[in-house]
């Protein structure tokens, strides 16, 4: 056994999110491209005497650190599936980077962090198919942040395609510090039954991500920011400093700026943190399929 793992919980951006229905489950059946950050929260796991859950980081007081944590769910949940001999009690530090409730998928990231510690820690010989489909019911996120790569996600965000070609794209992350109830977002959407993504396709570089980018939306985007008008304040700052698209990534409140080049994010990124220090403000890359291929998760 390894005396410890580390698994990087990168932010999931919602390019794209078209919702197609209300289901009768209660949830909503959506149309999303999605991607990965190089940026994230970190899980590493390590053997011990008993069973323990460290949070740090900066986001560390925001996080509950009982049964309803999703880290916890997922390391039961391995551990039922493996056996309790081969899954020996261990610690898992979450380093919590990103903000909470803020859109990037932060806690079904973690989860699936978790997932994959623990299966490298414990040994386990897990499908990673069949995990996400055990997985579901904790999480709707939870299969697409197994994958970890860009992909073309359906019904409640279970039915997954990944892409076969996806640039490296330089990216700003902004969120203005306030959390956004993916519920009430929901709730505050006018319209439920919006037509899907156009069919995506293989993209060749970050100018034909851009261009079709510009001919989809977040259809939660309205909603939210009628809950959170800062958003527009977030949005309106990465288009001032460049961006070649800004968009919110799920319910919020986190956006981001696509850009043409490293030296344009960091530039954008520094400037937005100069005007507004109490902002999440990160520059990053989203990892194309390159990455992925090379097992960049």
């Amino acid at each position: 056994m390894p005396d410890s793992v580390t698994r990087l919980a990168p932010a999931k951006l919602n390019l794209a999110l078209h919702v197609t229905a209300k289901r009768t489950d209660g949830y909503h059946d959506i149309d999303s491209l999605v991607a990965f950050a190089d940026f994230g929260d970190r899980v590493t796991v390590s053997p011990a005497e008993a069973d323990a859950f460290i949070v740090t980081g900066h986001y560390a007081p925001m996080v509950p650190i009982d049964e309803g944590n999703l880290v916890l769910a997922a390391r039961d949940l391995l551990r039922a599936q493996a056996g309790a001999e081969r899954a020996s009690p261990a610690c898992i530090t979450l380093e919590k980077n990103l903000p909470v409730a803020s859109g990037v998928g932060g806690g079904s990231s973690d989860a699936a962090a978790t997932l994959r510690a623990l299966k490298a820690l414990w040994d386990v010989e897990a499908d990673l198919d069949r995990l996400a489909v055990a997985a579901l019911p904790l999480g709707a996120d939870i299969p697409m942040c197994l994958a970890g790569r860009p992909l073309h996600a359906r019904g409640v965000g279970n039915v997954i395609n990944p892409l076969e070609a996806f640039p490296d794209v330089d990216a700003v992350l902004v969120n203005p510090g306030l959390p956004v109830s993916t519920p009430a977002v929901f709730g505050a959407l006018e319209k439920r039954d919006n037509a899907p993504l156009p069919c995506p396709h293989d993209f060749a570089d970050a100018a034909a991500l851009v261009r079709y980018l510009d001919a989809t939306r977040n259809d939660l985007q309205h909603a939210a920011v009628s809950l959170c008008p800062m958003i527009a304040d977030t949005l309106d700052a990465l288009a001032a400093n460049g961006a070649m698209l800004a968009r919110m990534s799920g319910s919020g409140a986190t956006c981001f700026g696509l850009f043409d080049g490293v030296g344009f994010a960091t530039a954008a990124a520094d400037a937005i943190r100069r005007a507004q220090p109490g902002w999440f403000v990160e520059a990053c890359r989203i990892r194309g399929t390159k990455e992925a291929n090379d097992g960049g998760n």
